[in-house]
């Protein structure tokens, strides 16, 4: 007997492009990922330094943050993305020249939250040295 093989189909999840939506930026002092997603959330395209060609310590650089933005503001113009809501998150230093990035690449700015964790009363102080 002769069996059947099957070869499965892989479908490929596509994201419903909205015309309003959310740019997310996670800086750390290392490196810096920007994200944009539809209004619901589903990512649409990101972006890192690394993509772009940046390695080592020129990552953390806010010239590499710009055009890692700049290359996901031209993706997601392609995708049909019109305006978005910035969200920022992280104690780095190339939050501004993300957005600068964001908004030279063709995407309307709405709003700007910056949505740092910061600890109300911070870590247990270490013990007391006696002597």
């Amino acid at each position: 007997m002769a069996q059947k093989e099957q070869t499965k189909k892989t479908k490929k999840n596509t994201v419903k492009v909205t015309p309003n939506g959310k740019a997310f930026i996670t800086c750390t002092y290392n490196n810096t990922i920007i994200t944009v997603t539809n209004s619901l959330g589903e990512a649409v395209c990101w972006s890192s330094p690394g993509m772009v060609g940046f390695k080592g310590a020129k990552q953390s650089t806010p010239y590499a943050a710009t055009l890692a933005s700049e290359q996901v503001a031209k993706k997601a113009v392609d995708l049909g993305v019109q305006s978005i809501d910035i969200i920022t998150k992280g104690p780095g230093n190339s939050k501004m020249s993300a957005i600068k990035g964001l908004k030279s690449g063709g995407l309307k700015v709405t709003t700007i939250r910056d949505v740092t964790p910061i600890p109300h009363n911070g870590c247990r102080p270490k013990k007391r040295r006696r002597m």
